[in-house]
């Protein structure tokens, strides 16, 4: 019967795992998405965000997708999926148009011809547009209107933030998408996607950093008065701090990652004393002191960056909706309690909206980016087979969550 059924599928393919969410409308909640599938295998062929080992990648999501179809019931030969890495990042830019009707009343149109002027920036030969968001319009000087059709003018601007992605890392997605016979119905960063899939209204239009701390990147987003203000990605994650580990700690990387799993801690979860774990059959002591040090100087690396990121767009301590984390590394113990004394605004782990169906098999931080990337996969328009390539005007997404609609059914 799910057969007759649409569903919608996110595919995030992360440094560590590919993880796969399979979703349809709920039935007695109409516009709310109920999860029928998911998918989760290890993933050895990327690093950092970026596909080192295409054969393994690709295989990782064919077992992922493998393991999905077989919980939900459904054949998936599409989904909306996450480009990540530090390759990715976002610019400001401006565009400009007259209003030529004879009316000066302005459409649907303009407002996409306005949109379209914004994206005529200068890149280098290996960087493409992926997204483009509008922030805010002006009409004859008048500023901050959200969604001018309708208003009268002769002159109509737009304010948007572009996110770019190197060309090379592009390719090598859709390479491996096509070996696993995968389309890509929609492409966007992890950040974005988590940010559906967590942040409420009242966050969105506050002002909201979220981060989605995976193993081997953390991806920033801020949005505020409901778009989308600074996207970037930083080259630090979990996978950093299982490695300083090993380092310090002189022991096996299987040992360090044991160590962090049971024994990581931040602020008042830090442990005393002697700290072992059993890997292989054998027990592995270590001092609590050197594991607190080495994960904390870690971490407080990572929101160093992030409070660059922020002071970027002056919004270092500006932000009244605080500090969303997400992603794997979001378990780590304190971890929101560190984020709120370094960057000193108020600090949370992200929660799920509400969701149905098998609400208790994803709830977990992990997975909040396919699920974030199976809910924009429900909300956007489907795409033609056409435009495979993420340049191609029909792959931008012009504004964020709540507009997404407004702005894809003109």
């Amino acid at each position: 019967m799910r057969e007759q059924q649409a569903h919608y599928v996110g595919l995030d393919i992360g440094t560590s795992a590919v993880r796969v969410v399979v979703g349809m409308a709920d039935a007695d909640n109409p516009g709310r998405a109920s999860i029928i599938g998911h998918g989760s295998v290890p993933n050895i062929g990327m690093r950092k965000g970026v596909i080192v080992h295409a054969d393994d990648v690709t295989e990782a999501i064919a077992k992922a997708i493998t393991e999905a179809e077989r919980i939900a019931g459904v054949h998936i030969d599409r989904a909306t999926v996450q480009v990540n890495g530090a390759h990715v990042s976002g610019l400001n830019s401006t565009g400009v148009i007259a209003i030529s009707a004879a009316n000066r009343e302005i459409s649907p149109e303009d407002r996409f011809r306005v949109e379209e002027a914004a994206t005529i920036v200068q890149l280098p030969p290996n960087r493409e547009i992926l997204q483009v968001f509008a922030k805010n319009y002006r009409v004859d000087g008048q500023d901050n209107i959200k969604d001018p059709v309708g208003m009268h003018g002769v002159r109509l601007e737009v304010d948007t933030h572009i996110v770019t992605a190197a060309t090379p890392n592009v390719r090598s997605i859709e390479a491996v998408l096509e070996h696993a016979h995968v389309y890509a119905n929609h492409r966007t960063v992890s950040s974005l996607a988590a940010a559906e899939a967590v942040l409420n209204r009242q966050q969105k239009e506050a002002g909201t950093v979220l981060l989605d701390i995976g193993a081997g990147t953390t991806n920033v987003v801020v949005v505020e008065d409901g778009e989308v203000q600074h996207v970037g990605v930083l080259p630090i994650g979990g996978i950093h701090i299982t490695n300083d580990l090993a380092i310090g700690l002189r022991t096996d990387l299987d040992v360090a990652e044991q160590v962090k799993l049971e024994h990581g801690g931040l602020t008042d979860y830090v442990k005393t004393g002697v700290v072992s774990v059993k890997v292989g059959g054998k027990e592995h002591k270590f001092d609590s002191e050197d594991v607190n040090m080495i994960i904390e100087a870690r971490v407080d690396e990572l929101f160093e960056f992030v409070e660059k990121e922020l002071k970027k767009i002056h919004r270092s301590r500006k932000l009244p909706g605080g500090v969303v984390l997400v992603g794997g590394t979001a378990k780590l113990p304190g971890i929101a309690t560190f984020a709120k004394d370094k960057l000193q605004l108020a600090s949370r782990l992200g929660h799920l909206q509400p969701l149905g169906g098998l609400l208790d098999s994803v709830n977990d931080p992990s997975y909040f980016t396919a699920i974030g990337l199976m809910m924009l996969d429900m909300l956007l328009l489907p795409q033609g087979p056409q435009g495979r390539h993420m340049g191609e005007a029909n792959q931008k997404v012009f504004g964020l969550i709540d507009g997404l609609i407004k702005k894809f059914k003109k």
